[in-house]
């Protein structure tokens, strides 16, 4: 009982400091570097120096060794203020833990160090041009040259910290032939070097400031001990392990969208007036606020379930794939929501409304589009109810 009341406290003074670090370094700062689609350099400084990067990575390996359910709640703060520093964060620990749950003593010990400082910081290499949900489609390929080395060539896009970053966890082919293919597949520790290029910068309609990028691979080395786990053939099931942190991630962004969204038309609901009241006196705003609290405690509820199942070490896809679907959605429809709550203000740039409205789709197509993820809840639930 004390444990878990430390763990608590532990957990509350965490979540302090974050809550501070947003309102003094980062709040002040949104409108204008979104706006002008800028790299918060500035602030990626600060979170590095706060161990942001290492906030899951375990102690021993210098990072703060948190539990995803309080990483969660990190992101749905992070995300209430401004989404795109999330995913700086996100691909970045999703990389990490790749390493951390597959990786061998050695890889574990050279790169989890670096890892959790943001010394080395970047993400995963997944999706490609003729690929994206379809993984086992990849067509980047990795052959062994002599013992040392993996010679990869291939494309990547969507690339989260791709330009900025200096290190991905790439998933390849080096055995194109395998059947089945998942077998051919496996994840290789690659820094930026001679042949890993940044062929450009995509143009997005929302999630601006993050670098978004596509990335060609011509006759690049990587040495053949970054292979992740040290055999052949497990990237996939290296990679969706990560994925499931990814989702609870997504779902946590989510859930601090909705929360935003809520706010601001609870506030607004207050102070615009129509026909002598304030509009949050009118039955129709009631049920739109009541609507969008409901949805917004759902999906809390069934984020933080996710991260306790992950904390715990189960298998938590269908978990991770439940609070996604649901959270994403309840952010698409809270914005939607508060921009029709705020009427044409909420249509303004002056305000953050319409950020938020653009922020919310990518919740719904990213790391996993919610289609996706109700194929993988139900195949889950069959699986776990056979009659």
């Amino acid at each position: 009982m004390v444990a878990k009341s430390e763990a608590a406290e532990h957990e509350r003074l965490v979540l302090a400091a974050v809550d501070k670090f947003l309102e003094a370094e980062v709040r002040p700062h949104v409108h204008a570097l979104e706006h002008d689609d800028v790299y918060p350099a500035d602030i990626v400084e600060k979170m590095k120096e706060r161990g942001l990067f290492g906030c899951i990575i375990a102690p021993e390996y210098g990072g703060l060794g948190l539990s995803t359910s309080t990483y969660a709640k990190i992101i749905e703060r992070m995300s209430a203020v401004w989404m795109s520093i999330s995913g700086i964060i996100n691909s970045h620990l999703i990389m990490a833990m790749v390493v951390q749950r597959n990786g061998t003593d050695e890889q574990k010990a050279k790169f989890l160090p670096r890892f959790a400082t943001g010394e080395v910081r970047g993400g995963i290499g997944l999706t490609e041009p003729d690929c994206g949900t379809d993984l086992q489609a990849i067509r980047t390929v990795a052959r062994r040259a002599g013992n040392n080395d993996y010679v990869v060539n291939g494309r990547k896009t969507w690339i989260s910290n791709g330009l900025h970053g200096n290190c991905l966890a790439l998933l390849v082919k080096t055995d194109p032939n395998a059947n089945p293919r998942h077998k051919g597949m496996s994840v290789l520790i690659a820094e930026k070097g001679p042949g890993f290029t940044v062929s450009r910068k995509l143009e997005k309609l929302g999630y601006k400031g993050i670098d978004t990028c596509e990335l060609a691979f011509d006759d690049y080395k990587v040495p053949a001990d970054c292979l992740v786990g040290g055999v052949e053939g497990r990237g996939l099931q290296q990679i969706l392990n990560g994925l499931e942190l990814g989702r609870i991630n997504v779902a946590a962004r989510g859930v601090g969208v909705a929360a935003a969204a809520l706010k601001e038309a609870v506030a607004y609901s207050q102070v615009r007036k129509t026909f002598g009241k304030p509009i949050c006196e009118h039955q129709a705003i009631q049920l739109k606020l009541g609507d969008m609290a409901t949805r917004l405690e759902a999906a809390r509820l069934l984020t933080y379930r996710a991260a306790e199942a992950y904390d715990r070490g189960e298998r938590c896809d269908m978990e991770a794939g439940m609070a996604k679907l649901f959270a994403t959605e309840a952010a698409m429809e809270n914005s939607l929501e508060a921009m029709r709550i705020h009427g044409a203000y909420g249509y303004s740039k002056e305000f953050s409304i319409e950020r938020l409205y653009r922020d919310a789709p990518l919740l719904i197509i990213g790391e996993g589009t919610n289609e996706m993820q109700r194929i993988i809840i139900a195949k889950q639930l069959i699986e776990r109810n056979r009659v």
